[in-house]
């Protein structure tokens, strides 16, 4: 293991026997995750099964012991990122986000294939670093402390792709393909991108910055754009049904929004009523050129906005559940991972947002993350 590790502003890690870790373990976890819900079995019953290989750090400000990060061995290719914790006053400060690749590294170096960890469905503070490593979101659990995110990272490139294959996110290619069975598919990104102008009529739009600008435009405008441009859009793998649907789309509220940039159409977006309060993000993209730009997290707060003055308390959105690059800026706008579902488009992850500060609450509630207490509690009639 890589030895003292500066992180910056005073704060170090360093590697710690598992006695160490077990001790700040009991002298500081209650400072740290005090204000989760856990589930109390009592006195363990059976003794605990080997760690295997086990990796410990030490967090300190300078001398003062301010929390670890716990790893050990999960099977012949696995390391399990187990326990990590820092208490509250030095949160914040990124210090996450600067020890993962050292402690990335040292998997790596000890020949492990894949890492894996859990974490409350809802804590974003921890799930976004994660997902902007490398991890991906791989399932949903319930256990004794709530609902859990369950991310994995693979250090085998072929396989990192199998994964996006799985999700329905990616087309099968090169190692991935061979591996899997399948056959190896064209890749989508050789084809010519349209050039599409901006309709006629649709205002000067909302700034989005770097010359980019926002539209709300009729819907039958955005569908139209969105029929010649999809192709060029996606590499993701849909179902393909056999036949047109026998049933007419449901009449209900939309809003459909065009992106342009230097009077061309760059992406789109179209949201939906879903139910008597929450509306339904149905569609974003942008084309090859104009990813990487941070366009979406730019257009979020503008769409979601607009959907709140529009009477909405939640805004529900689903995306392949590999796609950490749309995952990351909803999450860090606020929305939550509340599911997993398997539909047309592959293994999608359901994304809530709520306008209603309570049932932020809630979300946590029900993941764990926090206990009940105050008007979250009264309304679920557990104070």
């Amino acid at each position: 293991m890589e030895g003292r590790i500066e992180l910056g502003s005073g704060y170090a890690a360093r590697p710690i026997p598992l006695a160490t870790y077990r001790d700040a373990c009991a002298r500081l976890e209650g400072q740290i995750f005090g204000d989760s819900w856990l589930y109390d079995f009592g006195p363990s019953t059976r003794p605990a099964p080997p760690l295997g290989e086990t990796f410990c750090w030490g967090l300190y400000h300078g001398a003062e012991s301010i929390g670890w990060q716990f790893s050990h061995q999960w099977d012949e290719r696995t390391v399990y990122m187990a326990d990590s914790g820092v208490l509250p006053g030095h949160q914040g400060q990124g210090l996450y986000t600067r020890l993962l690749p050292h402690v990335l590294d040292t998997f790596r170096a000890a020949g492990y294939t894949l890492v894996q960890s859990h974490h409350r469905a809802t804590n974003t503070r921890v799930l976004v670093p994660k997902l902007r490593a490398g991890f991906v979101l791989q399932g949903l659990n319930l256990y004794e402390g709530g609902l859990n995110a369950a991310l994995t990272l693979s250090l085998d490139g072929a396989y990192r792709q199998a994964q996006h294959v799985r999700s329905g996110f990616q087309q099968a290619q090169g190692e991935a393909a061979r591996r899997l069975g399948v056959r190896a598919r064209a890749q989508a990104q050789d084809m010519e991108v349209p050039s599409v102008p901006l309709p006629d009529g649709v205002g000067s739009g909302l700034d989005l910055g770097a010359g980019y600008t926002l539209h709300l435009v009729p819907y039958d405008t955005y569908l139209a754009v969105y029929s010649r441009l999809e192709a060029a859009a996606y590499a993701s793998v849909s179902f393909e049904w056999a036949r047109p649907p026998r049933l007419p789309t449901p009449d209900l509220p939309r809003s459909a929004w065009l992106v342009a940039h230097r009077g061309e159409v760059a992406g789109w977006h179209l949201s939906r009523q879903w139910d008597a309060r929450t509306a339904y993000m149905v569609n974003t993209a942008f084309l090859p050129e104009h990813r990487g730009k941070g366009l979406y997290t730019r257009l979020l707060p503008l769409v979601l906005e607009h959907l709140r003055a529009g009477g909405y308390d939640l805004v529900r959105s689903h995306h392949h559940a590999t796609n950490s690059a749309v995952l990351v800026p909803k999450l860090r706008a606020g929305f939550r991972i509340q599911g997993l579902q398997v539909d047309e488009h592959g293994v999608m992850a359901v994304l809530v947002y709520s306008f209603d500060e309570v049932y932020r609450d809630y979300m946590d509630v029900r993941s764990g993350l926090q206990r009940p207490r105050g008007e979250v509690a009264r309304r679920l009639d557990l104070e």
